[in-house]
């Protein structure tokens, strides 16, 4: 029970926080088949990985062993398979409920907070509550800020110019793809090369600088698109009650 709470509780506090920002709250159902879409997001990346891992070498290389990891085996998979349902659950449809920038952002976390809920579970059974407090603080969020990125751009290439959209569809999946990358392989190149000082240090500054961008680009993103929204509804300015006199 205390490891499902651990793997729970960081999951619905930073999905809290991205619904309770919304200025047109988004329908429950539609909600909950984004966060079980995670699920199968899931199940694509871990299917995805296995393939891979088969057909992988080893190395005694450590930095081809960490980018390959970083990269190609959970990134690639990973956010490729959250851009495949957000794609095939909100845009494909066009989905009506799809009419406010700031919504992007929100489906995109629902999803990516669903795949982070069965990956918690996995590590913290396996890992027990060392494991549990470091990816509350760290890597729950994380997922979370690579959705924001994710959301952010597919909102662009909806209400942006209609020329800009192929791109804003790509960058969709390959920012968030860049900063999990980086983000896994600095924690991992770390960990392989912990007996050389100098290099632990650069990859711990490179670390950090990533978190600390990540922050700084999700917050300044979400409230772009608030800012957005707040200034149009549904293409309609909006127009404030007059005080009682």
């Amino acid at each position: 029970m205390t490891f499902l709470l651990a793997s729970v509780t960081p999951v619905c506090i930073f999905l809290f926080i991205i619904y309770w920002r919304d200025t047109e709250l988004e329908p429950i159902a539609l909600l909950a088949k984004c966060f079980i879409g995670g699920f199968v997001a899931y199940g694509i990346a871990l299917v995805i990985e296995l393939i891979i891992g088969i057909y992988t070498k080893e190395t005694n290389n450590h930095f081809t062993y960490s980018f390959y990891n970083s990269f190609i085996n959970a990134a690639i998979p990973e956010e490729g398979a959250k851009f495949f349902i957000l794609y095939r659950l909100i845009w494909k449809p066009k989905d009506s409920n799809f009419d406010q920038n700031y919504d992007g952002i929100v489906y995109a976390v629902f999803i990516s907070m669903g795949l982070a809920l069965i990956e918690n579970i996995t590590y913290i059974i396996k890992g027990g509550m060392s494991v549990a407090v470091l990816r509350t603080v760290l890597t729950v969020p994380t997922h979370g800020l690579f959705a924001v990125q994710m959301g952010y751009f597919l909102s662009k290439a909806k209400f942006d110019k209609l020329e800009n959209q192929p791109l804003n569809l790509l960058k969709s999946c390959l920012v968030p793809i860049l900063f999990h990358g980086l983000f896994d392989f600095a924690l991992m190149y770390a960990e392989k090369e912990r007996h050389s000082t100098a290099l632990v240090a650069l990859l711990s500054i490179m670390f950090c600088a990533i978190v600390l961008l990540l922050w700084s680009l999700g917050i300044k993103e979400i409230n772009a698109m608030l800012i957005r929204d707040k200034t149009v509804v549904k293409n309609k300015p909006i127009t404030f009650p007059k005080e009682n006199d």
